[in-house]
């Protein structure tokens, strides 16, 4: 009689308010599509707002879809990945909240809470993701996630403040939802939490900053599954059963620890195969040329000045524009033109000569070192060049992986670790996390024009560096 009470409840569940997006990652992706009442906002009119419908225009791998065929997905179909994780936190995590937190809101303020911050974390993305950062953002104090809370505030912040709910719970009738946590969220530290900040919110942000997020766990399983690297990466139930509050904060019990230690070693090999494959950065390196030499034509004001502009600059448009330069009738804009075509065309500039990796662990330092400074490591190398090619056009690449964020400064204490036998939680340490695989790696790379010279620049690459891949004991 339960069993039947339980599927007639079903069949009278309301779907008039919610509708479903399949994802070939996590499933149906359910979110709520009208309101009950006038003067509310749906989950949908986030998702299709265009501050987030223009995500569709931006990859989620931001030049490996060049080298990987299958990998063409999107910054949208990321986000929504991530606000359904972060509904599934909520749900598995409230009850801990709780207990730790008296004075946490609703399930329905929390959950919908993390479910916007989900959807919204990469609004501030541009063109070609993290590499806009470091080659506009930067230059006005600015990142994706700075950015983002800014246009959280501008142009998001009235829907957010409607919102009443999602498709699993509703907020108190006396709460509406602040868009300054959503802000607060999205955004990473820079410096400690204000005390004054509730604590509930500051545990809350380990599930968007730390070792294991919502956001890095989506995109690991969606990079690993479009790209054909794996189907099933790691085990995203066992992580979230293993996974509560305590006193300390986001804590993972020690049953769990076999699915985060998969978990970090798919990421970073993910990094290796993937964002750090050498086409790509041969790619990447022949962007930043580009890009640098572009930016007067492309973006040349801060995007806080013209967010209206910055809501049209994607890809799409940004390589539709490139795609007309050699048209133009500024020579120098002409110039700029052919040569971007020959990027979009694959015609690279630089390939690969040699490689290297240098991996580090927890007692060996890379600062002062030779790998601090691209151009101290390039004006190393071309010293130990025979004379006749040390003037060679050639560019190094020193791609850097830290296996885990946030172990200094304010970001580090996201994630602890319960020890059953002595009821103790306490810092999840480095040893335990990385005893297969090294704190972090450096890929030295050389890139040249042809590959005449491999040989030489290879030899001098040794010379740096050691033959084959080394680590900190063979390195100090």
């Amino acid at each position: 009689a339960g069993r039947a009470g339980a599927r007639l409840g079903a069949a009278r569940r309301d779907f008039r308010h919610e509708a479903l997006s399949h994802d070939p990652v996590h499933g149906y992706i359910a979110f709520t599509s009208r309101v009950e009442l006038p003067g509310e906002t749906s989950e949908r009119d986030l998702i299709d707002h265009p501050w987030v419908q223009r995500l569709r225009q931006i990859h989620q791998l931001q030049t490996a879809w060049w080298v990987f065929p299958s990998a063409e997905h999107t910054r949208f179909q990321h986000v929504l990945g991530v606000m359904h994780l972060a509904g599934r936190a909520a749900a598995a995590l409230y009850p801990s909240l709780v207990e730790t937190c008296p004075d946490v809101p609703s399930r329905g303020y929390v959950e919908t809470l993390l479910r916007m911050t989900g959807l919204l974390h990469d609004v501030g993305h541009g063109p070609f993701g993290h590499f806009l950062d470091e080659h506009l953002l930067v230059d006005f104090g600015l990142t994706h996630e700075t950015l983002g809370a800014a246009i959280v505030r501008r142009e998001l912040a009235p829907l957010l403040r409607d919102l009443r709910g999602n498709p699993n719970s509703r907020l108190a009738d006396h709460e509406r939802l602040d868009p300054e946590h959503v802000c607060f969220l999205m955004t990473r530290p820079k410096e400690p939490d204000d005390a004054q900040t509730p604590r509930w919110l500051r545990f809350l942000r380990s599930l968007f900053c730390g070792i294991y997020t919502v956001d890095n766990m989506d995109f690991v399983l969606r990079d690993a599954y479009m790209s054909g690297f794996n189907n099933r990466a790691f085990d995203l139930d066992r992580l979230l059963h293993y996974t509560a509050f305590t006193e300390r904060g986001l804590t993972i019990h020690l049953r769990g620890m076999p699915a985060l230690v998969r978990f970090i070693g798919v990421r970073a090999e993910l990094f290796r195969s993937l964002y750090f494959h050498r086409t790509v950065r041969a790619i990447d390196l022949s962007l930043d040329d580009l890009f640098r030499d572009s930016r007067p034509y492309l973006f040349p004001v801060s995007p806080l000045a013209d967010l209206d502009r910055y809501l049209r600059f994607t890809e799409w448009s940004l390589l539709i524009d490139v795609a007309r330069w050699p048209d133009a009738e500024d020579p120098v804009q002409r110039e700029l033109g052919r040569r971007w075509n020959e990027l979009l065309s694959r015609r690279r500039r630089w390939k690969m000569a040699a490689e290297r990796t240098v991996f580090y662990g927890s007692t060996f330092g890379e600062r002062g070192t030779i790998f601090s400074h691209a151009g101290f490591f390039e004006q190393s190398l071309r010293e130990l060049l025979p004379r006749e090619v040390k003037d060679i056009p050639l560019r190094v690449d020193l791609a850097r992986h830290v296996h885990r964020p946030g172990t200094r400064g304010p970001a580090a204490g996201q994630n602890f670790l319960y020890d059953p036998a002595r009821n103790q939680i306490r810092d999840l340490h480095d040893h335990e996390l990385y005893r297969t695989i090294p704190l972090s790696y450096r890929l030295c790379r050389v890139y040249a024009e042809t590959n005449e010279y491999d040989g030489l620049l290879a030899a001098a690459l040794d010379t740096l560096v050691g033959p084959g891949e080394i680590d900190d004991r063979t390195n100090m």
